[in-house]
């Protein structure tokens, strides 16, 4: 471990390149302060790809081990987030996979994966209208095979680039792009009303 250990309240001003840097080193404490700091978005990212909180929890619960375990492989400390972020749409993605195995794979018809309606007017109609919307959303996007709605998942939701869900879902750029395309195609086609 290099330098002087850090409090926490000292932790929640240093850069995230710092603490990466001395997380990599052994440092604990600044481990703690990423995982603090990106815990809530990972957890976001994983909800949205497996539909529940509770499995959210176990998959950020892995990617934070895998990232301590690899933490020394980080190329741009400062990249530590959007690394984070794909640890656990990564995890996520097993996880459906793992799952799959024992059940059919839905997670977004089972929860809404983040589906829920913007908070707009409070007024019935509208509420009516944006429910409806959101169901006929969820409706189209449980009918695209899997490997459209992982990428449509995961730059939609959770805004990542081609590259980098290329690497969560181990499959080239090119893929990606080709997957999006049709999969927003399926989806304007079946959501033509809605607009």
């Amino acid at each position: 471990m290099t330098g002087t250990p850090l409090v926490r309240d000292q932790l929640d001003l240093v850069p995230d390149a710092i603490l990466a840097g001395r997380a990599a080193d052994g440092d604990t404490a600044a481990f703690e302060a990423l995982a603090r700091r990106y815990g809530p978005h990972m957890r976001a990212c994983a909800r949205r790809l497996t539909g529940s909180y509770a499995d959210a929890d176990d998959v950020v619960q892995e990617a934070l081990v895998q990232a301590w375990k690899q933490l020394e492989s980080l190329r741009e400390p400062a990249a530590v987030k959007g690394w984070l972020l794909r640890l656990a749409g990564s995890r996520s993605i097993d996880y459906l996979r793992r799952r799959r195995n024992h059940t059919s794979l839905s997670a977004l018809e089972e929860s809404g994966a983040g589906l829920e309606p913007a908070a707009t007017a409070p007024g019935p109609e509208s509420s009516a209208v944006a429910s409806s919307g959101t169901e006929a959303l969820k409706a189209a996007l449980s009918r695209l095979p899997e490997e459209q709605r992982r990428c449509w998942v995961l730059k939609e939701f959770n805004g990542q680039s081609y590259e980098q869900i290329a690497q969560t879902l181990n499959i080239s750029p090119a893929s990606v792009r080709g997957r999006l395309a049709r999969a927003r195609i399926t989806l304007v086609r079946e959501m033509e009303g809605w607009q």
